[in-house]
């Protein structure tokens, strides 16, 4: 009987170690997720608070030029 317990604790063990390994699996993918679409929501937006004040500018500098 004892060694038919040890027998299952150590697939116990094994099983366990699998989990382990496919959570942290998980856990890096989930976080590169995470900061890709930080990336594409963030870079976006900090190119668009340079690029709106110079079509802006460009607009009204036509505008003028034009008599619009």
């Amino acid at each position: 009987m004892p060694e038919n317990i040890e027998e299952q604790l150590r697939e116990q063990s094994a099983k366990l170690d699998a989990i382990y390994t496919s959570v942290e699996k998980t856990r890096k993918y989930f976080l590169i997720i995470m900061w890709i679409s930080i990336a594409m929501v963030v870079l976006p937006m900090i190119g668009l608070l340079f690029a709106i004040p110079t079509f802006i500018n460009s607009y009204t500098d036509l505008s003028q030029i034009y008599g619009l």
